[in-house]
């Protein structure tokens, strides 16, 4: 098999980044304070560690198998069946991803911004062009993530830093928050929203240089993790724990209450709503990619465009079968919740088995394609 060895570690790292920050920037903090009050930036920044293990095991695993995808190198760790059955989880859980995610875009668009339109527009409008793009290559596709990582971080850190001048700092006390018996579970469901980093297992046989998969991943969830510790703290900050639990999108209402100095804008909710149009698409971008990525490498296809538009009447079905927002919400949480197990408990128990079979991949080098590398 041939590869190309385009991707550099930052541009695995702003894939990583612009994948993870999407549709749920928006619910975060309503998460987060449901859990712990006053407590919603620790839940957070323990959420981002737990992320951060199912990110290293999937680091750790594609630098000792660096050409190839978790669906091929999980066939020669514990066989070719038991390994299907993995994969085919993977794929139907990003597949319910990509649906999830094109539904809360939908809701968040008919409820804000156009209201007379109906919410099935919206959400076909969004897959149809991630439809499209999923059918360029991964160098293209690192290319895509890397143009928009700093029209998505820019803006983002602007909003937080310029609401902070609304800040109560004793609206973030106790740091531990008054109820703690809610916090493992509201660990579980924001841990939940960085499972789009599960993107770098298709990516790292694409790098140039596989061996820095973990420097990628560290430097991509401190910058998505803490951009989102940050979302937390200056919302939790503004409105209070008691407050941010009445709001649907306290990120929004946020960017509402937020204004430029000398008053150049009285509301920052209609840019930040444009740069969150930009960051649902990278995710949905990824969520999708990975799935018809991964099902071209289970049925031994050397293109995976044929599934472009395949996927996308199953996509959007599923996408509609939530009944309102409350019940979408629902439904992410406990998905959520339980993808973990594929996210975080599926690699660790094929990097457990790998070491005990001393199973290890070909190294980079031996590829004639790498040697300008």
């Amino acid at each position: 098999m041939q590869f190309t060895r385009q991707i550099t570690t930052i541009q695995a790292a702003a894939i990583l980044v612009s994948t993870i920050i999407g549709v749920g920037v928006l619910p975060l903090p309503l998460f987060a304070v449901r859990a712990a009050d006053s407590g919603a930036p620790l839940v957070t920044l323990l959420a981002m560690m737990l992320a951060f293990v199912g990110l290293a095991l999937v680091a750790l695993l594609g630098m000792r198998f660096p050409n190839k995808s978790i669906i091929q190198y999980s066939e020669d760790i514990i066989g070719k069946w038991p390994a299907w059955i993995g994969s085919l989880f993977i794929i139907a859980f990003f597949a319910m991803l990509t649906s999830l995610t094109a539904r809360e875009f939908g809701e968040v668009v008919v409820t804000s911004v156009l209201k007379t339109t109906p919410v099935e527009v919206t959400v076909i409008v969004m897959l149809v062009l991630a439809a499209i793009s999923t059918r360029n290559d991964l160098t293209t596709f690192a290319y895509i993530h890397h143009f928009y990582f700093p029209a998505l971080l820019g803006p983002a850190l602007l909003i937080v830093a310029l609401s902070l001048k609304n800040a109560e700092m004793i609206n973030l006390q106790p740091i531990w928050g008054n109820e703690p018996k809610g916090m493992m579970g509201g660990v579980l469901t924001i841990a939940a929203l960085f499972q789009g980093s599960f993107i770098l297992t298709a990516v790292i046989p694409a790098m140039r240089r596989p061996e820095k998969a973990m420097k990628a991943s560290i430097l991509g969830m401190l910058i998505a993790g803490g951009l989102y510790v940050a979302i937390v703290i200056a919302t939790v900050s503004v409105f209070g724990a008691e407050e941010s639990k009445l709001l649907l999108w306290p990120t929004l209402e946020l960017a509402k209450a937020t204004s430029l100095p000398a008053n150049i804008l009285e509301r920052l909710d209609a840019a930040f709503l444009a740069v969150w149009v930009t960051a649902v698409f990278t995710t949905l971008f990824s969520s999708y990619y990975l799935t018809i990525h991964s099902m071209s490498k289970l049925f031994r296809l050397r293109d995976h465009r044929m599934f472009s538009l395949f996927l996308l009447p199953i996509v959007f079905v599923m996408a509609m079968l939530p009944l309102n927002i409350l019940h979408m919400y629902e439904i992410i949480q406990n998905v959520g919740r339980i993808g973990l197990i594929i996210t975080i408990a599926y690699p660790g128990a094929l990097l457990l088995i790998s070491i005990i079979r001393k199973k290890r991949g070909d190294r980079v080098g031996n590829n004639p394609m790498d040697q300008s590398a």
